[in-house]
């Protein structure tokens, strides 16, 4: 994906608002052996770029008055209530260097699986994104999450999904999380023997909750 900046020449508080009324973003460049450079970008192109999914997980090419380098998206700062980018941050990538990305999952075969077919359960997805870390070339836009064996007696956690090669997950080492549940009516998640335990207090049922990501 491709983004167009420009060299920002006016810098601090007023010149940022005078900007943004002019219809540009301010932005920053940084990272990498060069010194950061302070940009302006089209705030509605990059209004639409932000709503798709992969300008947040890409490596993204951005042409700063016609010289072209490698960066990822890092931070953007929104109007509290407007529709409107105050600040968006870029980081440089080297391609011999591995990054630490967030990255979404997307789930898959979720109304085949035996949880929603055959049990009749609500699906939940505890975990959306996953940190991961690669070489800029590995990146993924996404990861798929398979859900055709979803119950549930038996949920989904991370070392069920099968992660794209050169791709490592950052943050859960020695930890398995549960990425997907299913819980049905009046029972619990994961709890096979809820019928038995009926009688029991409703907050009983917090075992089968959603845990903790």
């Amino acid at each position: 994906m491709k983004v167009v900046a420009t060299t920002r020449q006016l810098h601090g508080t007023g010149a940022s608002r005078r900007l943004r009324h002019s219809g540009r973003t301010p932005g920053i460049v940084y990272g990498g052996t060069a010194k950061p450079v302070a940009v302006e970008l089209d705030h509605n192109a990059l209004w639409h770029a932000l709503r798709v999914e992969a300008f947040h997980s890409s490596i993204l090419d951005i042409e700063i008055d016609g010289k072209s380098e490698q960066v990822l998206l890092r931070d953007t700062q929104m109007h509290p209530y407007r529709q409107l980018v105050l600040h968006v941050d870029f980081q440089r990538v080297d391609a011999a260097e591995k990054i630490h990305v967030k990255v979404p999952l997307h789930f898959l075969n979720q109304e085949a699986s035996p949880a929603v077919k055959l049990q009749g359960a609500i699906v939940s997805h505890v975990v959306t994104d996953i940190e991961v870390s690669c070489l800029p070339r590995d990146l993924p836009e996404f990861i798929d999450v398979d859900l055709a064996n979803l119950s549930v007696e038996h949920p989904v956690h991370l070392s069920n999904i099968t992660l794209p090669a050169g791709v490592t997950v950052v943050g859960h080492t020695g930890e398995n999380p549960t990425i997907v549940i299913a819980s049905v009516k009046g029972g619990g998640a994961g709890d096979a023997d809820s019928d038995s335990d009926s009688e029991a207090p409703a907050a009983g049922g917090a075992e089968g909750g959603t845990p903790a990501s």
